[in-house]
């Protein structure tokens, strides 16, 4: 079992930043892969990005690819997504994922992959 909280969201100006972060508790954190989703009002939950167990790998959503990095402290049993020049269109739930060990960028996208969720957190970016 993996315990995730994230924390982080808020309200910020378009052209802003946040930085979300996920506390992991539970199965060995080091190995799990994470990821970062969100779903916006009215529509389906959508992926925003992943990293492996290094961080050596992180792909990313061609809609925030340039603007938001994910990274991972494994010391700190923590995930992060650093966000810059957002948009409205970025106000979503953004929610944190874990997955069990396994091919790596097998269905990577997809939340059907994930078997761990946090609760959420809500980012709103004005215009």
């Amino acid at each position: 079992q993996v315990q995730l909280v994230e924390s982080g969201g808020g309200l910020v100006q378009a052209g802003g930043s946040l930085r979300l972060s996920c506390a992991a508790s539970g199965r060995t954190f080091s190995t799990t892969v994470l990821g970062w989703f969100r779903q916006a009002p009215g529509q389906e939950r959508e992926f925003v990005a992943a990293i492996n167990w290094n961080g050596c790998s992180t792909p990313i959503a061609d809609a925030v690819e340039g603007r938001f990095t994910i990274s991972r402290d494994n010391a700190k049993s923590t995930l992060y997504l650093q966000m810059n020049s957002l948009k409205p269109e970025d106000t979503a739930v953004y929610y944190c994922a874990a997955r069990n060990p396994g091919p790596f960028m097998m269905g990577i996208t997809s939340q059907s992959t994930y078997q761990y969720w946090g609760q959420g957190t809500q980012v709103t970016v004005s215009s």
